[in-house]
């Protein structure tokens, strides 16, 4: 009697407001949620190739990309990279992600190639962590029409309130025509200070209209979180003390019991 392989939880990390943390939030959840059990995947979707460096993987030697499994010309298993230091794996991406963007125009099913990769390769992962451009690109689609859910990573600032009723709009837009299963899972509060009045005025705003959607867990503004992708790690990883990487493992464990997901046994 053969068992089905589990099928992972795919979530997007996105916003279209640029600089607020989606990457950083990406490699540290992951590198989080590793050392708390579950199996990890990273797609990193953004042609800076800033989650495959700060992962600890040289974009530019990569031998297959997230661009060729996009393309069809390799397999994900074939593209797969593991983070050195950070305890997942990597599908990875360079510039040559910038030009996919016209060449998925004319392949049939163009907004559904990652999906449909994932579904056949990613089985053997609890999560699917995907680090979106910030952009509503065709290759955000793709981030988008694959995923179960939306982990929005905003700072608490006036601009960043009109930008999230913008990705509402889309998450709307793309669940009602593209992708039934998709939701918001919850908003994650990064480089948070609380010293700043108007950081805590827009927190209890967000609070107020997103009740529990946004999570417990809140980011602080940390030097050591910045510093660490320079160094090819994860700041969970480069340093485990500081009160950064501490949110994050928190933030990971706070995901796990919010979708009721034991971790899995470290020999799985």
């Amino acid at each position: 009697m053969t068992t089905k392989t589990p099928q992972p939880r795919i979530f997007c990390v996105a916003n279209q407001k640029g600089g607020v943390g989606k990457t950083t939030t990406t490699v540290n959840l992951a590198a989080g949620l590793a050392q708390v059990g579950p199996r990890v995947l990273v797609v990193d979707l953004d042609p800076q190739g800033n989650a495959t460096m700060g992962s600890g993987i040289d974009k530019r030697t990569l031998p297959h990309s997230v661009y060729d499994v996009l393309l069809g010309s390799a397999s994900l298993a074939e593209a797969l990279q593991r983070s050195p230091k950070g305890g997942y794996d990597v599908l990875g991406a360079n510039r040559e992600l910038a030009g996919a963007e016209v060449e998925l125009v004319d392949l049939d099913q163009r907004e559904r190639r990652l999906k449909s990769a994932l579904a056949s390769g990613a089985g053997g992962y609890d999560f699917v962590l995907i680090d979106c451009p910030p952009s509503l690109s065709l290759l955000t689609l793709n981030g988008l029409c694959s995923a179960h859910g939306v982990i929005v990573p905003m700072q608490c600032e006036y601009f960043a309130l009109e930008g999230l009723s913008d990705l509402v709009n889309t998450i709307k837009q793309v669940h009602a025509n593209l992708n039934p299963e998709l939701q918001i899972i919850g908003l994650l509060r990064v480089m948070f200070d609380p010293r700043v009045t108007l950081q805590q005025q827009v927190s209890e705003q967000l609070k107020a209209h997103f009740g529990d959607k946004v999570f417990d867990t809140v980011i602080p503004r940390n030097v050591r979180l910045a510093e660490a992708p320079s160094y090819g790690q994860p700041g969970v990883v480069f340093d485990p003390a500081s009160k950064g990487a501490q949110a994050f493992v928190e933030f990971a464990r706070e995901m796990v019991a919010r979708l009721g997901q034991p971790p899995s046994p470290a020999t799985a």
